[in-house]
């Protein structure tokens, strides 16, 4: 079981398939495999989404899988059940849970409660999903070949505003992990923090 709660629990090994994965499901959308046939997903979503919502409905239906979406208002949690209830509840009802909420922590106890796969649909720490996509796309433009992933090695992106926010951090930590480079322009007030330090510390 692997869970995606940040941008390097695939490591560099792991890209290019998962790369080439997404090219081939693209191409071939409608007529591909179904892998999640028989299987039911759940999106919890404390944060209103249009395009994670959509794409993570339509991507589960287009592979085979039921998607079962759950706003907190729909459940118990934080109303008398704990994060690690809710965990070990839905991973007896459902085969994966996407998450899309505020504080990065809740991913990761759903992950260490239960024993269903969960992926980060975004926290206010990281969008991991976001950054895959965009670096996925830059390979659709550059890539001359069958090496997706080399296309984005030594390349250099600018990210420019409040470089504290989720995407910023999703993108230091993807940008190290996809071989790039990157620079980072805003006001001092808004540098990156003392959490997206330490998890650099610890790749």
């Amino acid at each position: 079981m692997k869970h995606f709660l940040k941008e390097t629990d695939f490591g560099r090994s792991e890209l290019e398939a998962l790369f080439q994965q997404a090219r081939e499901l693209k191409a071939t959308r409608g007529r591909h495999a179904r892998p999640l046939e028989g299987q039911t997903w759940a999106l919890l979503f404390s944060k209103s989404s249009t395009r994670t919502r959509v794409s993570f409905e339509v991507g589960i239906h287009e592979l085979g899988g039921n998607p079962l979406f759950l706003n907190r208002n729909d459940i118990q949690l934080g109303r008398g059940e704990s994060v690690e209830d809710t965990a070990k509840v839905l991973s007896r009802f459902v085969h994966g849970l996407i998450v899309r909420t505020f504080d990065h922590s809740e991913v990761e106890r759903l992950a260490a409660a239960g024993n269903i796969p969960v992926i980060n649909a975004l926290t206010d720490f990281l969008h991991p999903c976001q950054i895959y996509t965009d670096a996925f796309t830059m390979t659709e433009r550059w890539a001359k070949n069958d090496d997706l992933v080399g296309s984005l090695r030594g390349r250099k992106i600018a990210f420019l505003g409040d470089t504290a926010c989720n995407m910023a951090n999703s993108w230091i930590l993807g940008a190290n992990l996809f071989g790039m480079k990157i620079s980072l322009s805003g006001p001092a007030e808004f540098a990156p923090g003392a959490e997206l330090k330490a998890q650099l510390q610890r790749e």
